[in-house]
């Protein structure tokens, strides 16, 4: 938009106002005259300034203070000049802001008097011929008032209707990302769901054939069919989010937990870790239990995500630290490894895997950050996230 065209706008009245009156002074001033303007000009001038500032709010109050004035200079012959530009501007600026139609009506049948009784006692014809020269100086500015205030309109229509536009594409993209991920979830569980459950069953069929093998092989039969088993119910919960695009926030990492079995599944992802050979010091605060559901589930699943990158990337002889703990409602989540077998560039998760990515989409869908980088000789990601509802 132009400065042209912003100049118009309601929140400039009070400039605009502003250089008519610092251009009256200038004419009273700079009199074009042989004579300078008197005291009853001078006074005249004054009302007319600083009737325009006070009502520049009140555009109809405004209008009748200068068609008054405009009355007073026909009246007791003084130079009309100031009222009369007064009096036009205030047309122009009620045409373009007036609150109620009438007072357009009202402000204009109010200039055309005070212009008319300074014709009173002259000739018809002079009459007629002076009418129809005050009858453009009453129109055009409430003509051109009303074009601007229409053209003002008919812009806020249109960025409405853009607005609008915006939103039902929005609401088209998000409709449409919601299908994608119906058909994600169904492709997600026939494949992953399929396999996941045939390496269960497999298990199930070696553990009954195999009665009289060694204790530590059955052992870990069971922890095989366990953690099989727990993957399709994961995958279960996690296809009817996906499916249900109406579901809270709309997102995958908000799948809920029990807050109250949430110690023991964080001591059961623990101990699966140390199934591995790696060496977990876990400080869990007992206050975890009274965690609320979402923010549970995903204390749970980054802790299952670190503890797997650590297995994978710093090797059986990795030394871990996992610290979670609650202060003052925010939960602090940490994950620290000494690089075990490797270093720290190597404990790092390289290649084409998503597991830092997927931690860090998780954290952001709670509000929160995920800060994940090289610490002394290993690798350390953590986090801080506060209740649903609260600043971070």
């Amino acid at each position: 938009m132009s400065w042209g065209s912003r100049f118009f706008e309601e929140r400039y009245a009070w400039l605009r106002l502003l250089l008519l009156d610092l251009s009256g002074v200038a004419y009273l001033t700079l009199h074009p005259l042989t004579h300078a303007p008197g005291w009853r000009e001078w006074a005249v001038g004054g009302v007319a300034f600083a009737g325009a500032l006070i009502t520049y709010r009140m555009p109809f109050a405004g209008s009748l203070v200068q068609s008054f004035l405009l009355l007073l200079s026909h009246v007791a012959d003084i130079d009309p000049t100031i009222s009369r530009v007064g009096s036009t501007w205030a047309l122009l600026e009620l045409a373009m802001r007036a609150r109620r139609p009438w007072h357009v009506t009202a402000g204009g049948l109010t200039v055309f008097a005070a212009y008319v009784v300074d014709v009173i006692g002259d000739s018809p014809l002079e009459i007629a011929g002076s009418l129809m020269g005050i009858a453009p100086i009453v129109a055009l500015p409430i003509l051109f008032g009303l074009n601007i205030r229409n053209s003002r309109e008919l812009a806020r229509r249109a960025r409405e209707q853009v607005e609008e536009e915006r939103r039902r594409l929005e609401s088209e993209s998000r409709a449409t990302r919601a299908d994608e991920r119906s058909t994600v979830a169904r492709e997600l569980h026939d494949v992953v769901a399929h396999h996941v459950a045939s390496m269960v069953l497999r298990v199930g069929v070696a553990r009954h054939v195999l009665p009289d093998v060694d204790p530590r092989v059955t052992e870990v039969f069971d922890d095989v069919h366990g953690t099989g088993t727990a993957a399709l119910a994961d995958l279960r919960r996690l296809v009817a989010v996906l499916r249900n695009p109406d579901g809270p926030r709309k997102d995958a990492a908000l799948t809920a937990i029990e807050p109250g079995s949430l110690p023991a599944a964080l001591g059961a992802a623990v101990e699966r870790a140390r199934g591995t050979g790696i060496v977990v010091d876990a400080d869990i605060a007992p206050e975890v239990g009274t965690l609320d559901a979402v923010r549970g589930m995903a204390v749970l699943r980054l802790t299952q995500e670190a503890l797997t990158n650590v297995a994978k990337h710093a090797g059986a002889q990795a030394n871990v630290r996992l610290r979670v703990t609650l202060d003052a409602d925010a939960l602090h989540w940490e994950v620290q490894d000494d690089g075990g077998t490797g270093t720290a560039s190597t404990a790092k998760p390289v290649g084409g895997g998503h597991g830092i990515t997927g931690m860090r989409e998780r954290v952001e869908v709670l509000g929160g950050r995920l800060d994940a980088g090289p610490h002394a000789t290993g690798w350390r990601v953590k986090t801080v996230l506060h209740p649903p509802g609260s600043e971070s």
